[in-house]
């Protein structure tokens, strides 16, 4: 993943291609990025800035950008295309429902997010007013070792995703994350001998979060559900109550679906 502000790896094969600079200028955008200049966008790309005036005319064409001034904005059409992705758009449909009354029940921020390479990538977040914002978001990510819905994925889901994961350092993320590989394999193995793992401010200090597997009727891990509370009162037995049951439901109108 690029951390914005930074020139992306260009070592893929790709990158020199048209099709992968359109990526590298896509992805310049970072989760707090509005718009961006056409110089920024340059430099963090490591693309001449000519094939990168070029390519943004087209991406312009095509409402995949959308330009105001002299800044470069993420176009609507981006948004239009990934509505459309299925397996986000019925697990989101089905969930979302579930997930309001999870959130009526413990007026706390609620997550359903799927495994996407090494990282957890949120599909939907229910949330109120003043509750937290950061790291997670809506097409957010998170590495998966250090959430609690990472933890749950990796726990119950291939082994050879756990292995991927081991192959790289952990990323550090607080002071609390667990960066041991073997530690974090005890977290995984505690995890599934309870049913549900729990990632005590990993991501973010002061906060708990507990999640469950959504686990479909051929036995494979399709997402990951989970409760984000400060420490103070944070019910983890409560909340994986209240995740199973919901759970339940949500893996039933999926498989109805």
């Amino acid at each position: 993943m690029t951390t914005p502000g930074t020139r992306p790896d260009r070592s893929d094969s790709g990158a020199n291609s048209v099709l992968g600079k359109v990526r590298l200028i896509l992805e310049a955008f970072g989760p707090d990025d509005e718009h961006l200049s056409l110089t920024e966008i340059t430099r963090r790309t490591g693309v001449a800035k000519a094939s990168v005036h070029r390519l943004a005319q087209a991406l312009l064409q095509w409402g995949l950008l959308e330009r105001r001034g002299s800044d470069y904005w993420l176009g609507m059409r981006l948004f239009e295309i990934g509505q459309r992705v299925p397996r986000q758009r019925i697990l989101r449909d089905a969930a979302r429902p579930y997930m309001e009354d999870l959130y009526q029940a413990t007026n706390e921020t609620i997550h359903l997010a799927v495994a996407d390479g090494l990282e957890v990538l949120y599909v939907e977040k229910v949330s109120g007013h003043g509750q937290i914002t950061k790291p997670s978001r809506v097409a957010g990510r998170m590495p998966l070792h250090c959430t609690a819905t990472g933890k749950a994925l990796l726990a119950f889901g291939p082994r050879r995703l756990v292995d991927d994961v081991l192959v790289a350092p952990l990323e550090r993320v607080t002071r609390y994350t667990v960066v041991a590989p073997g530690l974090l394999l005890q977290e995984l193995a505690k995890a599934r001998e309870l049913g549900y793992a729990v990632e005590r401010e990993q991501t973010r200090e002061g906060f708990v979060s507990v999640a469950i597997p959504l686990i479909g009727a051929a036995g494979s891990t399709m997402a990951a559900l989970s409760i984000t509370a400060p420490a103070f009162r944070a019910d983890v037995v409560r909340f994986v109550g209240l995740l199973n049951m919901v759970g339940c439901r949500i893996v039933k109108s999926v498989s109805v679906g």
